[in-house]
């Protein structure tokens, strides 16, 4: 991708007014041209697969023609499997080519070389020979044994390889074809060879969990969805006929409850971990002497509020992305703010300027994470692995630095809380043109990656965008997924990185090698043509160490997340993730080249026409020009090639003609078939420069271009009325529709047969905040599971869209629990309900037990103990995380959830929206304080309900059970263990709710409570100060004396 020669500037704009606005300026020196190309490459190491001598394309497999280069064709068939990882048939010797055990007797009677030459000489000679273009032997290839995309890998580390690569220079010196050298001379080489041969190793590998450990956990899966069978033929032919309505109720929770369990464990039956070698990702396109091979990124941050979203956190992920371990021309920082505020703004203006010591500094001292708040604050012993006599004095240097930075952002958070009545006026006298937020053009500033915009070691630094787009009353722009529409237009038509990241305002990079691991998975040859995204966990700072409300999820992203990376690729979940902009585009996934069918002359020509052999060989020409243009999904739109829509009377600032010079790598048919149709315009807008962004794979900008009219037609595409009559948020970018877009966008990809990977490096690769006090805690939660419920209510429901497509089973059921898990909420206050209920009227869900029916409720508790026993043993998940994580999903089940069902309802089929408030009482400044944090909800209600009913009723059941003597003690403790079931459920809500309360234990509150009321009601029972009477009983007989 061309370097951004853009100088910094704000331009603000409206397309529908016809207006543009350059408030600092623009600098139009042209942007060094890019050009895109189309050539055969090997599908194992990506390189050009080159010619044969004969000048014809060298073809490694007679049988199917998959394509792979001659280097990996002679290394697959000397130290592979000898075989071609699509249709497994084995490699046939080509002239000129080594034999190899196996090989058949043939006549070529030719001088055959090996497929590695020690002496330099030599391989230059063979280079020469066998790519007779002038391409290079490629230097990255691997040993492939299926084209499955989660077939295993040959992998070794490097004590095997070491020995390998020995035992194979053995084998040459005893073949005649090689001899040791007597000194030296040839060490550097040996050297180059190794790095080679490493190079050509896989960049990732996948490591299945241990049979040991993951076939016990399936086995009890298996075993309790068969206890769970025999359990409800228990619970629906042995009715509680004196307490039939509380039966009735309890086995419909319970068969719900099963199903939802069903639900949430299948898609974790092929859990996997994966393991990344950025060594090797160095080694093949990072070579000594050449320019790094890397592929750009595109970073998006968004943003709303600054008063909200602090200003300083925003500036911290910036600044982390910023001095990111990755090459700076390839880096691209885009900050959404979709408050239009000037704050932000002039935040922005200061972070820039503080980047240029902060960046060199990080790139210095290695220093993690790269992000200053956070590492100035960690408790940790800096100086570890430090070497430099400089360092200390930078370290204090720059950590004065940024205390003033600090200062100065604090001042415009200061200066900002009160707006001036003719509105905000920027440093040069111009008024801030976002002063209405609601009615405001669209603004862009390019802060750095502009000469003069260098470090202060005097380098180049990555480019930072501020973008805004434009609003206008009377139109929709959906939040968020709106916003993040905007940001894959402009940066299409700024940079067009093939890659984009994803992140919050409060996550930054925690790991600076973060980006370089999504680099392992997609730039390998093989599968990342596939992956529509990389998605990283969540990880979380300021959380208390018990972490009370299961604020980090750590059962969601190391169990869950893990299986489905076993099927078909986690789920999206908002931020940390690294999208492949293809796949975003709506397009659909490279098309595996398949081994043709094998046919016979046995069938008369009629009988093949009948059969439609014909339509198949057209169709499969269509399919081969889609799948080399990659727009297989915009040509299933049947309806979309009849319609033509006319062009605006305000024209942007390219025309269709002008930007085909930059299509070079199509052909006239091509480029006439594609370009001249309006049906692009219908799917991604009137921006000619964008739609031809959207057919560079590998990114880049159309050559003819300038900086002046780039910016006028980013100013262009972020026009509030741009998307509309496109497909943009339907079947394009972030999908509309719920407050939850990730997970719908995460859905449409998975449908259309894209794949992503799971990747979690050791060192986190992002790290963000959380709330932690109960109240924020349970509207975070409510606001997802209300996303859920529009899900469900929408015509993108997994439970019947898709099908036909190419979504596995597995995946569509996790897909289904992530929309209908709200809806458990209804069951499970009902069943939270029900011990109360049953200690108050003294009945019971359950008869009187027999000796089969005791077991088969003994064996359910303990194959639910066991199913998570080997759960946390697999995954390595703490026994605390998981008891939390069980708690919540009780607490948020009776609360939050509950609220989302209702609300979800009355927003999609009445059309009334509720918000529920949220109202400060009372805080800590104590560490944790907002901990502590009190403010009071409506979602509190429920739960509190569920405490006081079960405790009123254990009360009520202990003293009936004193009343009526020892024999009503037996059936009076299963309906305790029943109660105290719910009540410890509860009783981190229960602690959140009472607060600090003095330090007083939360639990000793609670016993003193239920001891009193026992007492008390023991006391009046026994009557103490009453005087018993001794004796005969005299009663009244009746009889007048």
């Amino acid at each position: 991708m061309a370097s951004n020669t853009m100088a910094g500037g704000l331009v603000a704009g409206s397309h529908a007014r016809n207006q543009l606005h350059v408030l600092h300026g623009v600098d139009e020196d042209p942007r060094p041209p890019t050009r895109e190309s189309k050539a055969k490459i090997c599908r194992i190491c990506g390189d050009d697969i080159g010619f044969k001598d004969n000048g014809l394309l060298f073809v490694a497999c007679y049988e199917c023609g998959y394509p792979v280069c001659k280097a990996c064709y002679e290394y697959e068939r000397s130290e592979g499997n000898q075989n071609c990882p699509q249709c497994h048939t084995r490699y046939k010797r080509h002239k000129g080519c080594p034999r190899v055990v196996g090989d058949e007797e043939d006549n070529f009677d030719d001088d055959f070389e090996d497929e590695f030459q020690l002496k330099k000489e030599e391989r230059d000679y063979n280079e020469h020979q066998n790519h007779t273009n002038g391409a290079a032997i490629p230097s990255v290839a691997g040993s492939v044994e299926g084209k499955d995309f989660e077939g295993e890998k040959e992998t070794y580390n490097n004590e095997e390889w070491k020995e390998r690569v020995e035992k194979w220079k053995t084998r040459q010196e005893k073949r005649g074809l090689v001899t040791k050298a007597d000194d030296g001379g040839n060490d550097q080489d040996d050297d180059d060879d190794f790095l080679i041969a490493e190079a050509r190793q896989p960049l990732w590998r996948k490591v299945p969990i241990a049979s040991s450990l993951i076939n016990p956990y399936r086995i009890v899966i298996v075993m309790r969805l068969i206890i769970l069978c025999f359990f409800f033929h228990f619970r629906i032919l042995t009715p509680a006929y004196d307490a039939y309505p509380l039966w009735i109720i309890s086995v419909i929770c319970e068969i719900w409850f099963g199903l939802s369990w069903i639900l949430d464990q299948f898609p974790k039956w092929f859990p996997i971990n994966r393991e990344t070698y950025l060594d090797r990702l160095s080694l093949r396109f990072e070579r000594e002497g050449e320019p790094s091979r890397l592929l750009p990124v595109d970073v998006f941050v968004s943003t709303v509020d600054p008063l909200k979203e602090p200003p300083i956190i925003t500036a911290n992920t910036v600044l982390s992305i910023l001095s990111v371990d990755y090459p700076v021309e390839k880096v691209t920082c885009y900050v959404s703010d979709d408050g239009a505020s000037m704050l932000l703004f002039d935040a922005l203006s200061e972070t820039a300027e503080f980047a240029r010591r902060w960046v060199p500094f990080c790139h210095k001292y290695s220093i993690e994470p790269r992000t200053p708040e956070f590492y100035f604050n960690e408790k940790i012993d800096y100086l570890k692995d430090k070497v430099q006599p400089t360092f200390v004095k930078d370290r204090r240097a720059m950590k004065r630095e940024y205390e003033e930075f600090k200062v100065r952002i604090n001042a415009l958070v200061a200066k900002a809380q009160k707006k001036p009545e003719e509105g905000w006026v920027m440093q040069d006298g111009t008024p801030w043109p976002g002063n209405n937020t609601r009615d405001h053009p669209g603004m862009i500033q390019v802060y750095l990656g502009s000469e003069g915009a260098l470090d202060v070691e005097g380098k180049e630094l990555p480019r930072l965008v501020y973008v805004s787009r434009e609003k206008r009353p009377g139109y929709q722009h959906h939040k968020k997924a709106g916003a993040m529409n905007a940001l894959v237009r402009v940066s299409a038509v700024l940079t067009n990185a093939p890659f984009m990241l994803n992140l919050d305002c409060d996550h930054y990079l925690n790991n600076s090698k973060a980006i370089r691991e999504a680099m392992c998975f997609l730039m390998d040859p093989q599968i990342g043509k596939k992956l529509c995204y990389v998605q990283f966990p969540q990880r979380f700072d300021g959380i208390d160490r018990h972490d009370r409300y299961a604020n980090r999820n750590v059962v969601f992203f190391d169990i869950n997340m893990k299986g489905l990376d076993g099927i078909q690729g986690p789920v999206y979940v908002g931020t940390g993730c690294v999208f492949n902009r293809q796949a975003l585009y709506g397009y659909d996934p490279p098309a595996s080249e398949k081994r043709p069918k094998m046919t016979c002359d046995c069938w008369p020509t009629w009988c093949c026409c009948c059969c439609g052999g014909s339509r198949k060989k057209s169709k499969a020409k269509k399919k081969g020009l889609k799948a080399v243009l990659g727009l297989g999904g915009l040509f299933n739109k049947k309806k979309m090639m009849g319609k033509h829509y006319t062009r605006r009377s305000s024209g942007p600032a390219f025309d269709l003609e002008e930007i085909e010079e930059g299509l070079e790598g199509y052909d006239e048919l091509e480029k006439s078939s594609l370009m001249s149709q309006k049906n692009f315009e219908k799917r991604f807008g009137m921006s000619p420069v964008f739609i031809t962004s959207t057919l560079m794979e590998d990114g880049g900008l159309p050559e003819g271009t300038n900086p002046g009219s780039l910016i006028k037609e980013a100013i262009h595409v972020i026009s509030c009325g741009y998307e509309e009559k496109t497909e943009w948020g339907k079947e394009i970018g972030w999908i509309y529709g719920s407050v939850t877009e990730d997970i719908l966008t995460g859905f449409k990809m998975h449908c259309r047969g894209w794949r992503s990977v799971y990747c979690t490096p050791k060192r986190p690769a992002f790290k963000g905040s959380a709330p932690i006090n109960l109240s924020d805690r349970l509207h975070q939660v409510l606001r997802w599971a209300l996303g859920s419920v529009e899900i469900f209510l929408s015509r993108h429901c997994p439970l019947w869209y898709g099908y036909g497509g190419k979504l596995k089973w597995l995946e569509r059921l996790a897909y289904i629990n992530t929309i209908v898990y709200p809806f458990t909420s209804i069951a499970l206050i009902a069943y939270c309900t029900l011990p109360a209920v049953c200690l108050l009227t003294g009945k019971f869900i359950v008869p009187t037990l027999n000796n089969l029916a005791s077991i088969w409720f003994m064996a359910l508790f303990i194959s639910i103990i066991v199913t998570g026993v080997l759960e946390l043993r697999w995954s390595g998940v703490s026994i605390e995380d998981w008891w939390r994580n069980e708690q919540f999903w009780v607490i948020g089940g009776v609360s939050a959830h509950l609220f989302a069902v209702f609300q979800g309802l009355l927003k999609v089929l009445a059309g009334v929206d509720t918000n529920f408030t949220v109202t400060a009482k009372a805080a800590d400044d104590a560490e944790f304080g907002e901990l502590y944090l009190f403010k009071w909800t409506t979602l509190l209600i429920p739960p509190t309900t569920l405490i006081i009913l079960n405790m009123v009723g254990v009360v009520a059941g202990v003293s009936d059970a004193i009343n009526n003597g020892y024999g009503s003690w037996g059936p009076l403790f299963g309906k305790l263990f029943f109660a105290f079931w719910v009540i410890v459920h509860l009783y981190p809500f229960l602690k959140g709710l009472m607060g600090r309360q003095n330090r007083t234990p939360t639990i000793v509150v609670l016993w003193s409570i239920l001891l009193a009321s026992i007492f008390s009601l023991v006391w009046v029972r026994i009557d103490p100060f009453l005087p018993k009477q001794t004796g005969p009983i005299l009663k009244q007989c009746g009889v007048e004396c």
